[in-house]
């Protein structure tokens, strides 16, 4: 059985704000401890972005204020007012009006959803305005579009630039939700000769059902990269991990338990990835079903596991943000709570 053990300490050194310094060790039959410090503060007006800027975690509260995430003496999670330029959203004529454009530095400079529709109206992104098409600029300057026919639409914000095939150029990876079907995941290629879809997983098989996409990475050590995607996150949500087989996603691993998508929100990017044991694979971290916890698991050796699960009084509500907050080398996951709440999960190198 696995062992958790924790020490929570009040604090009132955060100017006003209050923070609660969390000490978890996890420890384990198959590995070596992890030990996790999750810090907090409260962020009173509530969240309106947490993202990276200039290598540093800012949020951007409801007002509209900023902040930089600063680990200070005796571990206290402070917030410094910043005036960092954030960069300015890059919208396109032609593009989804609450699309967002994905940058890349392999063989696709960048990718955006086009042709908004509302011939799909399961409105799970905030309204029933969605895509039907993709665009892609090539690294040589080149434009390409793929355009779906009637019976789907891309039901996404955003083309993920991922190297899935392990080839060293990228793909796209976007979800797409059929009128009589549902979503699946969708693998579009680019190269000279235009966009093309290359490959899909099987659609969940009814309308207005969805996924969301998690990251990708060669999660389980086999050598050959997957796909992390969370099937039906407002429901009873399941991870799937899917690999590329030929003109097909084959699921290689799927397991209960996990939403990274509140039903509405715009917000995509309820889940990361870092290697939070130190074994040298990729560990996934994504909220649990009611995203009042958040699971830390791996894929390693083709098993399942959880690693650790921190329980929060309130719902995660913005993307997990990943920068190393605390100046020790290791990477760390910064996110908000529907309270107010802004959690700082520190690892050790």
């Amino acid at each position: 059985m696995s062992c958790v053990q924790i020490r929570a300490v009040n604090s009132t050194a955060a100017v006003a704000l209050g923070a609660i310094f969390l000490m978890l060790v996890i420890a384990a039959p198959f590995a070596a401890a992890i030990e996790i410090r999750a810090l907090t503060t409260k962020v009173p007006t509530g969240f309106a972005d947490v993202r990276t800027v200039q290598g540093n975690v800012e949020i951007e509260d409801a007002k509209g204020a900023r902040f930089r995430v600063v680990v200070g003496k005796g571990s206290i999670l402070s917030l410094v007012s910043s005036t960092a330029a954030w960069r300015p959203a890059d919208k396109r004529p032609d593009m989804l009006p609450d699309g967002v454009v994905s940058r890349g530095n392999r063989n696709i400079s960048t990718a955006w959803l086009i042709r908004p529709t509302t011939r799909y109206a399961h409105g799970v992104l905030g309204d029933t305005v969605e895509a039907g098409g993709l665009s892609a600029r090539l690294a040589n300057g080149t434009r390409h579009d793929l355009f779906l026919d009637e019976g789907s639409v891309f039901e996404d914000r955003i083309g993920r630039l991922a190297d899935l095939d392990g080839d060293g150029q990228d793909e796209i990876l976007v979800v797409r939700s059929y009128l009589n079907r549902g979503a699946a995941l969708a693998v579009v290629g680019a190269s000279a000769n235009g966009l093309r879809l290359i490959a899909e997983a099987p659609a969940i098989g009814r309308p207005n059902r969805w996924l969301n996409p998690v990251d990708v990475a060669d999660f389980d050590d086999d050598g050959e990269n997957e796909a992390a995607v969370v099937v039906t996150p407002h429901i009873g949500g399941t991870l799937k991990l899917y690999r590329l087989d030929g003109e097909n996603l084959r699921e290689d691993h799927s397991q209960y338990g996990f939403s990274n998508h509140a039903m509405g929100s715009r917000e995509l990017g309820m889940g990361t990835v870092i290697d939070a044991n130190g074994d040298g694979v990729p560990d996934l971290l994504i909220p649990d079903e009611t995203r009042r916890a958040l699971r830390i698991v791996t894929f390693a050796g083709g098993l399942f596991r959880d690693l650790a699960r921190l329980p929060h009084g309130s719902a995660i509500v913005t993307a997990l943000v990943t920068s190393d907050v605390d100046g020790n080398g290791a990477p760390d996951v910064v996110y908000g709570l529907a309270d107010g709440t802004l959690v700082a999960v520190l690892f050790s190198p």
